[in-house]
């Protein structure tokens, strides 16, 4: 179907690839290599500054702003005291930002960003744990997909719907 007939749906609705949404400017992927709007919570990994190899999974919930930072094996975050969010969680929504657009970032985590402020500083947040194995999880897959060699065929495991005659 031609996807610029009226009512007809964009060919992407019918392959296994979809597009990706390319940031609005370079991310500091060293800092902050995972970003993601997702499970209603702005989320990501973040590198920490003073252990090559320890990460920080931060995140930020949609609606309540509750916060939540804790390393790769679940120790809670030292700097996320009393709703003040730490500089993992300040380095997240930067980077939530850049790679989503303000806009976009505030509309999903329902905050209301005054002119000349951002994100970070418009959140009214707390202390809300949230569990960061799956968010790590998700980003050690896609650690995988980097080993793989570039190639245009599908993968398997990323065709979850067949590509003809399903129709919503």
């Amino acid at each position: 179907m031609d996807s610029n007939s009226p009512g007809a749906e964009p060919d992407w609705e019918h392959t296994a690839a979809l597009p990706l949404v390319a940031p609005l400017a370079p991310r500091k992927l060293a800092k902050v290599p995972f970003v993601e709007l997702a499970g209603g919570r702005l989320q990501g990994v973040v590198s920490s500054g003073s252990d090559i190899g320890r990460v920080y999974v931060a995140s930020v919930t949609s609606g309540t702003h509750g916060l939540s930072c804790s390393t790769n094996n679940n120790r809670p975050c030292g700097g996320l005291n009393h709703g003040y969010a730490c500089k993992h969680l300040t380095e997240l929504i930067a980077e939530g930002v850049t790679q989503f657009g303000q806009e976009r970032v505030a509309r999903y985590l329902r905050v209301d960003v005054p002119e000349g402020s951002t994100v970070a500083q418009s959140l009214s947040g707390h202390r809300d744990p949230a569990p960061a194995a799956e968010v790590f999880g998700r980003f050690l897959r896609h650690l995988t997909y980097l080993e793989l060699p570039a190639w245009s065929a599908p993968l398997p495991e990323l065709q979850w719907f067949p590509a003809t005659g399903v129709r919503r």
